[in-house]
């Protein structure tokens, strides 16, 4: 596959307006994630035997505010983690905080969790695996946004022990 094949496909898929998109062939695996907050940002990883390419993407304006009112960052509270255990990823994959895009969340900051409560799904190789919580207590601290690459042992989340 070129790199003109590939910016041919990125295009429609932006044309689309698909989020997410996961193609592999025996020489080729390509996955593109578009992610959309305020400024939005398209990640595009294209990797083959003997080939690695990363297409150039349309850049994407950010909205400009002028106002004569001065616009304070918020206040990050800082945390005292001296006490706080964390739930790990225990595999490489794809984090979910929601079994399906309409449920809610498994847990919140906030919640009580308990020994053996599903927290989060994490989908490898088209396989999803509920992950447990192996500790009791108060989610404090969720460190991973969903839908997200999660890499083995990574904090998922901060929990107050009871």
């Amino acid at each position: 596959m070129k790199a003109t094949d590939i910016q041919s496909l990125l295009d429609f898929i932006s044309k689309a307006g698909l989020d997410e998109v996961s193609i592999e062939t025996e020489n080729l695996k390509l996955s593109v994630k578009r992610y959309s907050q305020i400024s939005s940002v398209a990640q595009t990883n294209v990797v083959a035997s003997n080939f690695v390419a990363t297409p150039q993407l349309p850049q994407v304006s950010t909205p400009v505010v002028s106002s004569t009112e001065k616009i304070e960052a918020p206040k990050e509270v800082k945390l005292d983690t001296s006490n706080l255990l964390t739930i790990k990823s225990p595999m490489i994959g794809t984090f979910y905080r929601t079994a399906t895009p309409d449920s809610p969340p498994f847990v919140n900051i906030g919640d009580d969790v308990k020994i053996g409560q599903v927290v989060c799904i994490i989908e490898a190789m088209k396989l999803f695996n509920e992950i447990e919580s192996e500790i009791s207590g108060k989610i404090v601290k969720i460190l991973v946004e969903n839908a997200t690459p999660v890499e083995y042992d990574q904090p998922l989340f901060l929990v107050e022990p009871k």
